[in-house]
């Protein structure tokens, strides 16, 4: 510094104290700083003061020499204390210089700018607050500085503004709020404790509404929440907790929506803590803000799916999800598909004031805290709160999004078995709720159903057997806008198997009247042009994924004839199967439809139907059925075991005298007489007592006695018919048979008799084209397995 500068009103000996290395000197000249500024103030000379000023800035505060740096600092706080009240007026001459040296080098020097901005900052009180960023921006360096002396030093610094803060009424939190949201996102731990501490402060002022300004800086709020030090992760975790009972108390003023999407983000964190935090910030908001949520739905679930599939590790947060995913499936309503034509947003329903206000009461008694994972998933649509700007708010239905959401867990492979379930039980409730617009995702979400038949856990098939079934008989398959129409157009391999033409002896009244009506089936007039393409497409995976027939084949035909009528199920697939080009397939189609018919307690009604054959309905299916059953011989005796067409039955074994008897053949001759055995037919059996009225029935029976080896079977099946009360009155059988009595044909209605000729005919030729098939295979070269089958 150079001595013979003019620093007048200074004194040379305060200039040379204030330059002293010796802090005690330094001291003294600013005493004398302290008169002579009182003494300007008295004279109210404010040219002298700023001036004054300039120079302890400009020559010192702001010089190149470490000493004079803190000679300048300790004057300028002399400066404010001798201004008093005054200060305010040249606070930003005082507080620029002093933040300047927060950046030094030297960490001494630093120390003495916080204990002169201390100074000037505990003078002027609530004047600072218009310089409130330039002052946060300065401490919140500090906030990490290295030095314990600094940061002890900028603490006291920080505690004095707050409560500055905290009892005026003048704090700008719109310009502050920038430099927040910046501050925010630093990832010194320090730093973040100062930014947390300052948001709870904040938060505390009744005059300050932060929650406002929440979208700007929840996103860091909850990245400071996954922060190593556990003391600054319980302190965002107070913060946060404090943000959501003010929004539990004030759901009008809240910005959901700008919200959502960061909620969606760390719903998905690695974080456990901040994974849950999310989780129930989203629970909370799905049941404040109702519809308003759903344009969010394909990221909300997108987020929630996965966790439904987590271990007990991680049971909190399956639990939080579970009800975040039950209260936004409410939210969906049948309004949502009656805008579909007309082009409109949905309405959310929302709650009158008495609801809102009882609503509000309510929650005011639950638990503040954002980590209370105890939601209730039956929450009631009052939930909702009234935005004051409208009585009802628009909002849209993105089916869209959160069909490819679901469409996409579905086909990945990774997803939990629980995942797989909530995703099949939205669809469900999407086809209940908008079938309209759903069937439009139809033809895309179709081949994934189908293949999801192939899940190992059986929970999973019946869900997705649920969603097949809604599909199959929605009367939004027939509609002219559910894009069907173009139903034959899809995607390559989904329908290879080809449509058959209407049975000749199984024509119906009635018609599909579908647009589409070359897809369905002509024997099926109740369900919609999906229920064949269903039946095809689940013919057709049996035969390419024969495990699956194996396995769940008989499972999943008994859960369909629960859910669809079992009377059609069983009218298609033997109509689909009579064109069916892999006889062996059919043969064992047949076979399990057969046995499925016979021993399932959900076809009771329909086995009633088919034992009297009394109405048009039951003949035309017996025909139907027949026809199909024709693939495997035995199956066709044990089918007019069932109709009690005994003298048909018997007609048929004659045949077997001319068929290739194989091992297989021999098996089903054998299950046929177990079955004989079982309660199903009980009224066969009974039958037997009644020799006279049933000669073909007994010949039947002794016909496959005949076919069988000495096994447990044929002993079985001996003593059954040793048990026949008269065997002499066999003999009647020929007089039955000339006079065409008993039960050997069915009494049907003479305007619609069953044609038995023309049926064994079929079975005949049936069998014809089964035995062509295997020598064919034989001249190829093809080998039989051990047990004589192709």
């Amino acid at each position: 510094m150079n001595p013979e500068k003019d620093f007048s009103p200074l004194t040379p000996s305060i200039v040379r104290a204030l330059n002293d290395k010796l802090y005690e000197k330094r001291k003294v000249a600013a005493l004398e700083i302290e008169k002579l500024v009182r003494e300007f103030v008295a004279q109210n000379s404010t040219a002298q003061i700023k001036h004054v000023i300039l120079i302890l800035s400009q020559e010192f505060a702001l010089s190149q020499h470490p000493h004079s740096r803190k000679g300048g600092l300790i004057g300028l706080a002399a400066c404010s204390i001798a201004l008093g009240k005054d200060s305010g007026l040249y606070l930003k001459e005082l507080i620029e210089p002093v933040l300047t040296c927060f950046n030094d080098a030297d960490s001494r020097l630093r120390y003495y700018a916080c204990e002169a901005l201390y100074n000037i900052v505990k003078v002027a009180r609530g004047s600072v607050l218009p310089h409130f960023n330039v002052l946060f921006d300065g401490l919140s360096k500090l906030a990490a500085d290295p030095d314990p002396n600094v940061k002890s030093g900028s603490e006291l610094l920080d505690r004095l503004l707050k409560d500055i803060v905290t009892e005026s009424n003048k704090f700008d939190l719109i310009s502050f709020i920038p430099l927040l949201r910046e501050r925010i996102y630093s990832n010194n731990q320090y730093a973040r404790q100062f930014i947390i501490s300052w948001i709870l402060v904040l938060e505390s002022v009744p005059d300050i509404n932060l929650l406002d300004y929440l979208p700007e800086i929840l996103d860091g709020l909850f990245q400071i929440l996954g922060d190593n030090s556990k003391e600054i992760r319980k302190m965002c975790e107070v913060a946060l907790g404090e943000f959501l009972k003010e929004i539990k108390k004030n759901p009008s003023s809240v910005k959901f929506a700008e919200m959502a999407n960061i909620l969606v983000i760390h719903c998905q964190a690695s974080d456990d803590l901040i994974q849950l935090t999310a989780m129930c910030w989203m629970r909370e908001f799905i049941q404040l803000a109702g519809r308003v949520m759903l344009p969010y739905s394909s990221g909300i679930l997108t987020a929630v799916l996965p966790c439904l599939s987590y271990d007990d590790r991680k049971k909190s947060i399956k639990e939080v999800a579970n009800v975040c995913n039950q209260s936004l499936m409410k939210l969906v309503i049948p309004e949502d598909d009656e805008v579909a034509d007309e082009g409109k947003p949905g309405l959310a329903s929302l709650p009158t004031d008495t609801d809102q206000e009882e609503s509000l009461s309510k929650q005011e008694g639950v638990s503040g805290g954002c980590l209370d994972t105890s939601g209730d998933s039956n929450f009631s649509s009052t939930s909702v709160f009234m935005p004051a700007s409208a009585e009802r708010l628009q909002v849209t239905l993105n089916l869209d999004g959160i069909v490819q959401v679901l469409d996409c867990h579905l086909h990945d492979a990774g997803a939990g078995m629980m995942t797989r379930i909530a995703v099949l039980k939205w669809l469900y409730h999407l086809y209940i709720k908008t079938p309209r617009k759903m069937f439009r995702h139809t033809d895309s979400l179709f081949p994934i159903l189908l293949k999801t038949l192939s899940d190992e856990s059986d929970e999973v098939i019946l869900k997705d057997l649920e969603v097949l079934a809604e599909i199959a008989s929605s009367p939004a398959g027939q509609s002219e806008d559910s894009g069907i129409g173009d139903a034959p157009n899809l995607r390559s391999g989904q329908l290879e198997v080809p449509l058959p033409a209407p049975a000749k002896a199984a024509s119906t009244s009635g018609s599909s009247g579908a647009k589409g009506s070359m897809e369905c089936s002509p024997t099926t007039p109740t369900m919609n042009s999906y229920f064949y393409k269903f039946m095809i497409n689940l013919l057709k995976r049996f035969s390419s994924e024969r495990k699956l027939l194996e396995t769940r084949g008989a499972f999943i035909i008994r859960q369909l004839c629960l859910l669809l009528n079992a009377e059609n199920i069983f009218h298609s697939m033997a109509d689909i199967l009579l064109r069916e080009e892999d006889l062996k397939f059919a043969s064992t189609m047949v076979h399990t439809l057969n046995t499925i018919l016979l021993t399932s307690s959900e076809l009771f009604q329909l086995r009633n139907q088919l034992k009297d054959l009394k109405t048009p309905e039951s003949r035309n299916l017996f025909c139907c059925l027949y026809r199909s059953w024709c693939h495997n011989p035995v199956t066709t005796v044990s089918l007019c075991f069932l109709t009690q067409n005994y003298k048909h039955a018997y007609d048929l074994i004659q045949k077997f005298g001319d068929l290739e008897v194989t091992v297989d053949f021999l098996i089903e001759v054998d299950k046929l007489v177990q079955l004989i055995e079982c309660p199903i037919f009980t009224y066969l059996r009974l039958q037997l007592l009644d020799v006279k009225s049933n000669p073909f029935l007994i010949r039947a029976l002794y016909g496959l006695l005949m076919l069988l080896p000495q096994s447990s079977a044929f002993q079985l099946l001996s003593h059954r018919l040793q048990c026949v009360p008269n065997p002499e009155l066999m003999q009647a059988a020929a007089a039955a048979e000339s006079a065409k009595t008993g039960l050997g044909f069915k009494k049907a209605a003479s305007n619609t008799p069953i044609d038995y000729a023309e049926l064994l005919q079929h079975f005949e030729k049936v069998q014809n084209k089964h035995l062509q098939v295997r020598h064919q295979r034989a001249a190829r070269g093809e080998n039989l397995d051990r047990r004589g089958v192709f």
